[in-house]
């Protein structure tokens, strides 16, 4: 799992059926300070999220299509939460 930020959708006119009518949304993954890693990922939501949205991501493909309700399937990131606030413990 990690945090990231929603910075755009994926629009597919073709999808393997277990995509269809579901969100592509591109995420950056945050580091620990808030700033871009450097690293995204494609991922499908199940939140509710939009761009600009702080977005806690399962990236674990079993994890993944066990929320889904799909097996099998290709799917390794889906998102799984809108993040309010993090704080750090020092």
């Amino acid at each position: 799992m990690y945090i990231g930020r929603v910075v755009g959708s994926v629009v597919a006119t073709i999808k393997t059926p277990h995509l269809e009518s579901r969100r592509l949304l591109l995420v950056d993954h945050l580091n620990l300070d808030g700033r871009k890693s450097g690293d995204y990922d494609i991922a499908v939501d199940v939140a509710q999220a939009g761009p600009g949205d702080t977005v806690l991501v399962l990236d674990e493909g079993n994890g993944a299509r066990q929320i889904l309700g799909i097996d099998p399937g290709a799917v390794r990131a889906v998102i799984v939460g809108v993040v309010d606030e993090v704080t750090l413990a020092e």
